[in-house]
């Protein structure tokens, strides 16, 4: 255990525009960078994050966007499929993170783009927030 730092778990998503390597791209960056901003959290504190997609993203992997950062090269990462629910939200990334948090700072969970529906509780204030998808409410 690292002095004054607490091993904490952080829950996120978000939605990509499309099927595309690049719009895959794009939603993870931001997911991350909202993760990372939001705890202020620095990349070496981060030890694993896993990545869960809906069946129609198949474009590329999402733990492949986030090896690019140059902080993440000792982060264990993974990919899976995330089970398939009717009426699930479609083109959903998720991700569960764990990282070394200051023991009195409170967790938050970004839930961004049309993830925000899954977790109006969590989602940005300044986002506009739909009624949860009772399915997919986690």
């Amino acid at each position: 255990m690292k002095p004054g730092l607490e091993l904490r778990a952080l829950r996120g998503a978000t939605t990509a525009s499309a099927n595309t390597g690049e719009a895959i791209a794009e939603a993870v960056a931001e997911l991350i960078e909202e993760l990372l901003q939001r705890n202020d959290l620095a990349g070496d504190r981060v030890l694993s994050v896993t990545f869960s997609v809906t069946a129609d993203l198949d474009a590329c992997f999402p733990a492949a966007i986030a090896r690019r950062r140059a902080d993440w090269g000792r982060v264990a990462l993974l990919d899976c499929q995330q089970m398939a629910v009717a009426g699930d939200l479609p083109r959903c990334i998720r991700l569960l993170a764990h990282a070394w948090l200051d023991a009195r700072r409170e967790v938050v969970h970004p839930y961004l783009r049309e993830a925000a529906r899954l977790r109006p509780d969590r989602a940005d204030v300044a986002q506009p927030s739909a009624p949860a998808s009772s399915p997919a409410d986690h």
